[in-house]
């Protein structure tokens, strides 16, 4: 759902992504997308069981289904920043994970920071992603 503000930016809340509260998924000012933080939280609000790889997968899915809704594709995305509760998992699985970016975002990778913070909203997130896409003008 995208909804218009009065102050020329749209609110992206795609219907796939659990309701927000109190945040947005996504603001549309002009042809930028701030793609909020996402982690790897489904329809239900649960947090994907399983590791590193599963988690990343289900975050960036968010992420993408939030460019998507507001008219972008992954080759828009002009910088990422990725929140580890654990940054050596996920560099012993950095192998699977570039091959599941690849396979959802294809080998364009836009600017990138890797942070290491001591935790994330939901205490069982490992992982937490953020990103910027700027649409081409049609």
């Amino acid at each position: 759902m995208t909804t218009q503000s009065a102050n020329a930016h749209q609110t992206i809340n795609p219907a796939s992504l659990p309701k927000p509260s109190g945040y947005a998924h996504g603001i549309l000012a002009g042809n930028t997308v701030y793609l909020g933080g996402q982690t790897a939280l489904d329809q239900d609000m649960n947090i994907v069981p399983g590791g590193i790889v599963e988690q990343f997968r289900q975050a960036f899915s968010n992420v993408l289904a939030t460019l998507q809704e507001a008219g972008g594709r992954p080759e828009d995305l002009v910088s990422v920043t990725i929140y580890l509760t654990d940054v050596d998992d996920y560099m012993a699985n950095g192998r699977e994970i570039g091959r599941i970016w690849r396979d959802m975002a294809g080998t364009g990778y836009p600017a990138m920071a890797g942070i290491g913070v001591s935790r994330l909203w939901q205490k069982e997130a490992l992982i937490e992603i953020q990103g910027v896409a700027v649409i081409p003008a049609a």
